[in-house]
């Protein structure tokens, strides 16, 4: 019987993702009880956002939930969760500015966007299949079998490299024109951007946990040849 003993490097990663969620809620909380003075709500500021970067074909709906925003490039639809949509706050501002900003990313063919989109259907594989791939590779005392495994979850690791990118440049493109519009003020947008540096660190620890469970694997799987 195989015990996975390399499973405590997992620990650190998964305390600092811990971390980044609570670290994200609350601010998030805290910023959603802070009206702007504008009283223009997420939806809005999505929607002006768009119209003013000849985007009027992509449509900015409500989604159920919360912090479930995220745009959809397939569908050409930006979805704001309830504490957004309809919200007149400094997070909700925050919120949907960052995801038309994804939007701008698409439709400026803005480079990682495009890489990580490429590497979506390996990376879903990889993140599915890279363990049974492994220990089936151990079970059957095949080392290409549990490489295999290893390399799909590498997928994952780029994936999350990418991420990082990507989630910046929107945050820096909504900080930048919720500022240069005028949607917020100077002390409204230190908020906004508060908001989305917690939101950012939440993909930093995604990396820093794809990251150990890479090395983990690693070390399962050069541990296993030695021993063979």
């Amino acid at each position: 019987m195989y015990i996975d003993y390399y499973y405590i490097l997992i620990l650190p990663a998964l305390f600092v993702a811990l971390w980044a969620q609570i670290k994200v809620s609350s601010t998030f909380k805290k910023y959603s009880s802070v009206p702007v003075i504008s009283q223009m709500t997420g939806a809005q500021a999505a929607r002006n956002i768009l119209d003013a970067n000849g985007l009027q074909g992509i449509r900015v709906e409500h989604v159920n939930g919360s912090l479930t925003d995220h745009y959809d490039p397939k569908n050409q639809v930006i979805r704001l969760s309830d504490k957004v949509y309809a919200a007149t706050s400094i997070a909700a501002l925050g919120v949907a500015a960052h995801e038309a900003g994804h939007a701008l990313q698409y439709a400026q063919s803005y480079a990682p966007i495009k890489v990580r989109s490429a590497i979506i259907p390996v990376t879903q594989i990889g993140s599915y299949a890279s363990m049974p791939l492994i220990f089936l590779g151990l079970a059957l005392s095949s080392q290409t079998l549990a490489v295999v495994g290893v390399l799909l979850f590498a997928s994952v690791v780029l994936f999350q490299v990418v991420t990082l990118p990507v989630e910046f440049d929107a945050s820096k493109r909504a900080i930048a024109t919720l500022g240069s519009s005028g949607y917020l003020t100077v002390d409204e947008i230190n908020g906004a951007k508060k908001v989305l540096d917690a939101a950012a660190f939440t993909y930093v620890a995604a990396l820093f946990t794809a990251i150990m469970n890479l090395l983990r694997m690693v070390l399962i799987v050069s541990g296993n040849r030695r021993r063979n």
